[in-house]
């Protein structure tokens, strides 16, 4: 080979050396828009596998809190949740020899924890693949060191989560109706489903101090007779029903009755066809407000992170708290008494959900949510709330988050699931929850 040749081939070879290990030294970039939408693929999965609410709040919870974890190894600004949270131990510490890209690793945190608590594994596992691979192309050795790390924290959550009750709740009894006792709660239409989730109190909570710390005071006594306070807020419920479907698609009450709806899985029976319509649950919609406020901020990773875990904590144990208390009283539906004693032709608006009345869970998760939104970004927080928008609602705005959860409590009145004392009390009782969990958790420095 000629010299010249000889020299122009070693120029090209050290070039395409140069080029290669520059390439492997660029950093996998991480915005906080990655973590927005790994959350909104846990919740499409949950959505498509029709988890209940106090199971979804749980889906949310852990996930969240393995990526915070994550975080916390390499941020001053965030405290650790271990010694926080209920018998979670300090998460294997980062080895600083290692080229640990935090945010990588906290992204396969959520999603190797998120895919082991749904249905279809498949589904997340094809998006975090997906990803995985990006990252590869970018920076194969930072990337396989986050890997790592990720995966070591997720499994030290699997390990934590597996303690809290949740998989004894599987084989415990379903709940037995009381028919002879006509406060008792009874199935409801269309379908007459089991009480859903009887023995969530027995599932461990994450800050709270039991499942009945935040015991609401007692409900209205029930009573038929006319001038009794149980029958006025029945007699409500029936007529504010009759009142919307007078007044129809212009009734405002019922577009909010149907903006909060938020039934994981409604059942429509047309003669001998029945089809369900699936959708979020209560907690879904609240992380969605949660991302609409980090990105309204243009919260940076960690604080989108931070934001995420405080409020899927509130609402998992809300759910706790609330499902105490509903299989306590046990209290029946508004459906069922309308229909026995009133008017048997009457229907709610919504579809009522198969588990007993009091207190509302929307009510509770929407005080507790809330009160965590405003402890984290402030009070007249105004939004406009598209969560909604793929199942075919309109946005609603609002000015405050202690607003959208006024408005979440009192829409299950419209829509005639609800008697009034079950919303008001349930609120507050989920403001104090919530209350409760913004004292205890210090995560941030700066709340």
């Amino acid at each position: 080979m000629a010299p010249r040749h000889a020299g122009v081939v070693f120029v090209f070879l050290l070039l395409v050396v140069l080029s290669s290990c520059q390439k492997e030294k660029q950093e996998i970039k991480i915005t906080p828009d990655n973590y927005h939408q790994a959350v909104d693929k846990i919740t499409e999965v949950m959505v498509h596998d029709i988890f209940s609410p106090p199971v979804a709040s749980r889906i949310y919870n852990y996930p969240n809190i393995a990526a915070y974890e994550v975080l916390c190894q390499g941020n001053a600004d965030y405290k650790a949740l271990s010694g926080q949270v209920h018998k979670l131990t300090p998460v294997p510490v980062i080895d600083t020899t290692k080229n640990i890209n935090l945010e990588v690793a906290a992204l396969v945190a959520y999603l190797e924890v998120g895919k082991e608590l749904v249905f279809s594994e498949d589904k997340v596992e094809i998006y975090r693949d997906s990803l995985y691979n990006s990252w590869k192309i970018v920076n194969e050795e930072s990337f396989n060191d986050s890997k790592n790390y990720g995966i070591l924290v997720a499994n030290h959550v699997k390990d934590w989560l597996a303690t809290d009750n949740y998989a004894q709740t599987r084989t415990m009894p379903k709940f037995s109706v009381n028919t002879e006792d006509p406060a008792r709660w009874q199935p409801t239409p269309p379908d007459y489903m089991d009480g859903i989730e009887p023995h969530w109190r027995e599932i461990r909570p994450s800050i709270i101090d039991s499942a009945s710390q935040f015991t609401p005071s007692r409900h209205p006594d029930f009573s038929l007779e006319k001038d009794s306070q149980f029958y006025k807020e029945l007699t409500e419920t029936y007529e504010v029903g009759v009142e919307i479907k007078k007044e129809g698609e212009k009734s405002e009450k019922l577009e909010i009755a149907q903006f909060w709806d938020c039934n994981p899985y409604v059942s429509t029976h047309k003669g001998h066809l029945m089809f369900a319509t699936k959708k979020i649950t209560p907690g879904a919609h609240w992380i969605g407000i949660c991302k609409i406020a980090s990105k309204k901020v243009n919260a940076d990773f960690s604080k989108t992170v931070y934001a995420y875990t405080k409020t899927s904590i509130a609402i998992a144990d809300a759910f706790i708290s609330c499902w105490d208390e509903k299989y306590r009283s046990n209290l029946i539906r508004p459906e069922t008494l309308i229909n026995q004693h009133i008017d048997e032709n009457w229907e709610p608006v919504l579809q009522t959900p198969p588990f007993p009345e009091y207190t509302s869970g929307h009510s509770v998760v929407s005080g507790a949510a809330s009160t965590v939104l405003t402890d984290i970004f402030g009070d007249n927080f105004a939004f406009n709330d598209d969560t909604e928008l793929r199942y075919g609602l309109p946005i609603r705005s609002f000015t405050s988050f202690n607003q959208a959860a006024s408005e979440a409590a009192i829409s299950r009145l419209y829509g005639g699931i609800h008697y009034r004392a079950a919303i008001d009390l349930g609120l507050e009782q989920g403001r104090e929850l919530g209350k409760f969990v913004v004292s205890k958790l210090q995560m941030s420095v700066n709340n």
